[in-house]
């Protein structure tokens, strides 16, 4: 009869310590993939915020109403706030029209905020909430500042309109005087995003009237 030869001490000490190796090689490989999976992810949520935020941007311009005697153009920019009156997207209780709203959008330190009135229907509303507006992004009150939402961190800001066939500043003298009392044929935004959103650089949105036809040739 032949003995069964079972594993020695070393042997078994030697298998053991093998193992307890190959599963600290797994764990570090399975973590880089866990860190490596939640960057990506981080950076995909900060990617869907811009994107909203900029569909934002598009629709309040899309639903920009000029008002007479209150928001002549229908968007006013101070060199610090834009302004806007638009038509408002919610709707009563009982189905009717929940008439507009006064936008504003401006930054402030380091964060760019958007300001928006509740629904109104009576033109001494519309213009309270214009002058609200106004006195929101110059010095908020705690009640100004009620009806922000804060958006995401920027370095800068800057609007062009298009009028007369050229780009111009909103606040010069050439854009004051060609088409004032029109809606800019577009209006260009260029954002500034600092490196903690993950995405450094400059980003330029152009927004372009509706019925907006270039004849330049």
């Amino acid at each position: 009869m032949h003995k069964q030869r079972g594993f020695t001490l070393i042997e078994l000490l030697i298998a053991i310590t093998l193992m307890a190796v190959l599963a600290g090689l797994s764990w570090r490989g399975l973590d880089s993939l866990m860190r490596s999976r939640d960057i990506t992810q981080a950076q995909v949520d900060k990617t869907a915020v811009l994107q909203t935020v900029l569909a934002q941007w598009q629709a309040d311009l899309n639903a920009v109403q000029p008002v007479p005697n209150i928001a002549e153009v229908g968007v006013q920019w101070d060199g610090r706030t834009l302004r806007l009156t638009r038509h408002a997207t919610a709707w009563r209780a009982d189905g009717s029209d929940a008439g507009m709203w006064v936008v504003a959008w401006t930054l402030r330190g380091d964060q760019w905020l958007r300001w928006q009135s509740p629904p109104t229907q009576t033109r001494a509303a519309l213009q309270q909430a214009w002058a609200q507006a106004e006195r929101w992004g110059q010095n908020p009150s705690s009640d100004d500042a009620a009806f922000e939402t804060s958006l995401i961190p920027l370095e800068a800001w800057q609007l062009t309109y298009f009028r007369g066939n050229a780009w111009t500043n909103p606040l010069s003298s050439s854009s004051n005087t060609t088409g004032q009392s029109a809606l800019p044929d577009a209006i260009r935004l260029q954002i500034d995003l600092p490196a903690s959103t993950g995405m450094r650089g400059r980003i330029t949105l152009d927004w372009v009237r509706s019925n907006f036809s270039n004849t330049k040739t």
